[in-house]
């Protein structure tokens, strides 16, 4: 039979299909089974003003059948209503599946990477996402119908958000897949990465927040990805969860702001990391930081940003330049936040804590690679600077300052630059893309209370298992200029 809607009308109601299937047994009460058909799982009651309503999933030999469902809707004074949703399913359909769930799996995923491939068009979107499969999200279900068939319901996580993939558990072909999640694209208005770097001119000042003419050509309108779509600057990588004068929202997830308004500083936090991890994604690790990381925006009244790993909080202050309007001293922040992620309790010693600082300014340059035209890369977070430097270049510190560990002082910004150098030399010798690879493969290896040696020798060992002894060499060139090795 074809799927159909069946209605018992009694008191006076109108039949309505509402195309629903749930599949959580949530909230499940037992009815009679003799009060429906067989071969239907009790899933869902709920209670409204006018009665209880009970939610079946259709199953076939004790799986679940696909987009299959039944309810009963029934009101206080006894009239029922019928929404039938089953598909018609052959009898002696073959429920053994020959195709393994991690070979639907594999293939499941090649699909969503495929999609997304496709998804990518113009210079924001450059990134192919990675996903992943959920833990024992592959299951048996059926699909009913004139193509009636066995399949694994494969569910994956990637930056586009949650894809629910049928693969035929027979041939091993994708049937079907499609993003389940609710998740939406939005527009925002940021700098990227900031006034200086932008307009390429030292000589801009904060001018206490004002949109002044000279700042205006700096804002930037930009596409906000992976939004959760509930109005909000939420979504798969980044949660703005507090803020100075409340939280930026948006009905039609237009979040439109000049930088005179405190709302566009949560913006950048928003875009900013997520372009940050979408480009983790890219280098092929999934897990980096790879949550919604919470965010407070100009909540701090000092000229300091700082990240609190006993609340995993990113707090962005507000005094002199607002920190949140220079994408270096977010990307910096959020560097501290990757390595917590991947080493719990990370920074235990003080040579730890400079790798901290240095690989947090080196992931601010590496980060602005791609959008600063190769303004000044070494200097770093240059627009919020200039509230406390009257030399130019303005640079909060420099990746290239040739420090080695004769010039350890111990303090883990300043010797934090010894560690950014030899980070910025590995760049350059191997290019962006595998150096990253190399310095985020590398800090899986750290201790907590780790040395500037020991970070390095691991380093060194991520080059050479990922590109060879040659690359492994001239990584440890890198080090041994700045006398680590």
């Amino acid at each position: 039979m074809a799927k159909r809607v069946i209605a018992v009308v009694t008191a006076g109601l109108a039949t309505v299909s509402m195309g629903l299937s749930f599949t959580s047994a949530a909230g499940a009460a037992p009815e009679s089974a003799a009060a429906s058909p067989a071969g239907l799982k009790l899933i869902k009651t709920k209670t409204s003003l006018l009665g209880k309503h009970y939610w079946y999933q259709q199953t076939f030999k004790g799986l679940p059948v696909i987009n299959g469902y039944y309810a009963k809707h029934v009101t206080k004074a006894g009239g029922a209503q019928i929404a039938d949703g089953r598909d018609a399913v052959p009898a002696n359909l073959d429920v053994t599946a020959k195709v393994p769930s991690a070979t639907a799996t594999k293939s499941a995923n090649a699909a969503v990477s495929a999609r997304a491939r496709a998804r990518m068009a113009g210079p924001e979107k450059d990134v192919t996402p990675a996903p992943t499969a959920t833990e024992g999200a592959a299951q048996l279900a059926v699909i009913g119908g004139p193509n009636a068939r066995l399949v694994w319901n494969v569910t994956s996580r990637s930056t586009q958000g949650v894809t629910r993939s049928l693969v035929d558990a027979k041939s091993g072909a994708v049937v079907e897949s499609k993003v389940i999640s609710d998740h939406a694209d939005g527009r925002g208005i940021v700098f990227d990465p900031n006034p200086i770097v932008s307009e390429r001119d030292e000589k801009l000042t904060d001018q206490n927040d004002a949109n002044t003419d000279e700042l205006f050509p700096a804002h930037k309108n930009v596409i906000l990805r992976n939004l959760a779509g509930n109005g909000k600057l939420e979504g798969t990588y980044v949660n703005v969860k507090k803020a100075k004068g409340g939280l930026a929202q948006s009905a039609n997830n237009q979040f439109l702001y000049y930088r005179d308004d405190d709302r566009f500083e949560q913006v950048m936090a928003y875009y900013q990391v997520n372009q940050t991890q979408e480009y983790i994604h890219n280098l092929g690790f999934t897990e980096v930081n790879n949550e919604s990381q919470d965010f407070e925006i100009n909540t701090y009244a000092g000229d300091n940003s700082f990240y609190d790993p006993s609340k995993d909080v990113i707090t962005m202050g507000e005094g002199g330049v607002d920190d949140g309007e220079d994408a270096e001293v977010i990307w910096h922040e959020y560097g501290h936040a990757i390595q917590d992620d991947v080493v719990p309790g990370y920074g235990e010693s003080l040579q730890a804590g400079a790798i901290g600082e240095g690989f947090g300014d080196y992931w601010a340059v590496t980060m602005s690679v791609p959008v600063s035209r190769n303004f000044d890369l070494p200097c770093v977070m240059d627009w919020d600077a200039t509230s406390y430097t009257t030399t130019e270049p303005h640079c909060l510190r420099r990746t290239d300052t040739g420090k080695t560990t004769d010039d350890i002082v111990g303090q883990v910004h300043d010797d934090g630059e010894i560690w950014s150098n030899a980070l910025w030399d590995i760049h350059k010798s191997l290019g962006r893309t595998k150096a990253d690879k190399i310095i985020l493969e590398g800090t899986f290896f750290y201790a907590p209370d780790t040395s500037f040696a020991d970070a390095a020798r691991v380093t060194v060992q991520a080059a050479r298992l990922l590109y060879g002894k040659a690359a492994a060499a001239k990584v440890t060139q890198a080090f041994q200029a700045r006398k680590i090795l």
